[in-house]
């Protein structure tokens, strides 16, 4: 299929820089973009994998991994507090 689309100088302008930034031409950019907006969205058990995955490489106990996360909001929350 082929799609023409009228850009205006904005979002042209806009295109062009990340396509750039990204070392691709201008319409394979866009192409890709698109196809990732039209994928299907991913579960929750699908974007926590990697996360899920190092837990058990780390052989934490759930009581650990509460302890870290909350000590990782808390500093989180102090670095905010400090910026603010």
């Amino acid at each position: 299929m082929t799609l023409n689309l009228e850009l205006g100088p904005d979002l042209e302008a806009k295109l062009r820089e990340r396509a750039a930034a990204a070392g691709k031409d201008p319409e394979t950019f866009a192409l890709h973009a698109l196809a990732e907006k039209l994928r299907a969205p991913r579960s929750f058990a699908e974007i926590l994998a990697p996360a899920h995955e190092a837990v058990d490489e780390a052989g934490m106990t759930d009581a650990e991994l509460q302890a870290f996360l909350e000590k990782a909001i808390a500093d989180a929350r102090r670095e905010r507090k400090k910026r603010a």
